[in-house]
């Protein structure tokens, strides 16, 4: 499968007057309504608000924190309901953006704060098969890890690109406001939503301490960003020895498969149809791919399940709006010569 085939790309073409919509016309994504988008940022917050309180863990933040949320969610809502009918192409571009960088936002926060009560559901660790899948795969994770411990340039680039995620994004919705792609800016939307769920689904079954947690012996000459929070914080949780989470403070905890990866893979291919976007944000998140096994300290395998999970959700993506585009115009009467 080409990026063209899976690409957030539009390809629609609508129906000529006077003919009949063709069977492509029909099964072409279009635009996800809003309604959807809200609907899945309510059903997850209701899910890991209900996870949160059965796992008996409360939700604390800084006070710059809790005003810094408080005034994007403000500032998202009013710029939304001010130009929600736009006179000028301004306005929709501001609308527009107040819309795709509300949703994303809520659903990243969300997303960060639900491995937490899902690690309580959790049981053992995967590490031992994960090592033994990449030593099958001829990957050395501690040739890689101690390549970038010897290298304090390269731990400063490694760190800087694997804490790039949100960058990609960023450029990526602003420039759909900015140029009305409403259809790819909500398929991307949905497809990392889509992506983060089944990321979490997975993680309940496959949860795993991390291979620098599994392989280092000793004091660690260089400490990645994700350090050993998954071998710490995921025993804690399921003995209930840990009961408050400060989203100040939110680590990550999934091994397999690797979100950084499934991220990675979904901006590189919502860029490829931009030519302006295209080799920064592949260069970008490239370099983010070879962080992740360090940084993050993840197994090869995580990162190609990461992937796999990338491609899926696109593809569920796009199912989900082509569906919703059969059942549009099958309401239209068809016209005929």
């Amino acid at each position: 499968m080409s990026f063209h085939i899976l690409s957030f790309g539009n390809e629609r073409r609508p129906p000529s007057a006077g003919r009949q919509s063709s069977a492509s016309e029909r099964t072409t994504p279009r635009v996800i309504p809003l309604a959807w988008l809200f609907g899945v940022v309510a059903f997850s917050l209701a899910a890991v608000a209900t996870l949160m309180a059965w796992a008996g863990i409360t939700v604390e933040a800084p006070l710059w924190l809790g005003v810094l949320i408080g005034a994007a969610v403000g500032a998202f809502s009013a710029i939304g309901l001010w130009f929600r009918t736009p006179r000028s192409e301004n306005q929709r571009m501001w609308r527009d953006a107040a819309e795709y960088f509300g949703v994303f936002t809520s659903l990243c926060l969300i997303g960060a704060v639900a491995p937490y009560p899902l690690a309580v559901m959790s049981s053992g660790f995967a590490d031992v098969p994960l090592e033994r899948v990449d030593q099958m795969l001829g990957f050395d994770w501690l040739a890689w890890y101690r390549f970038v411990a010897d290298r304090p340039a390269i731990q400063w680039l490694d760190r800087a690109a694997y804490e790039s995620i949100y960058a990609s994004p960023a450029l990526l919705l602003g420039y759909f406001a900015w140029t009305g792609r409403k259809i790819e800016a909500r398929l991307f939307i949905f497809s990392f939503w889509a992506a983060a769920t089944l990321t979490l689904v997975v993680f309940v079954f496959v949860p795993a301490k991390g291979p620098l947690a599994l392989l280092w012996r000793g004091p660690l000459p260089y400490v990645p960003a994700n350090a050993l929070y998954q071998a710490e914080l995921i025993p804690s949780l399921r003995n209930n020895a840990l009961h408050r989470i400060n989203l100040g403070e939110l680590q990550g905890l999934v091994s397999v498969p690797s979100f950084h990866a499934a991220s990675a893979l979904l901006f590189i291919i919502a860029a490829w149809p931009i030519r302006s976007l295209r080799w920064p944000i592949m260069i970008v998140n490239l370099a983010m791919l070879l962080a992740t096994p360090v940084e993050g300290t993840h197994y090869l395998i995580d990162i190609i399940a990461g992937a796999v999970v990338a491609l899926v959700a696109i593809m569920v993506s796009k199912a989900v709006s082509r569906d919703f585009a059969r059942e549009q115009l099958g309401k239209q009467p068809c016209l005929t010569v």
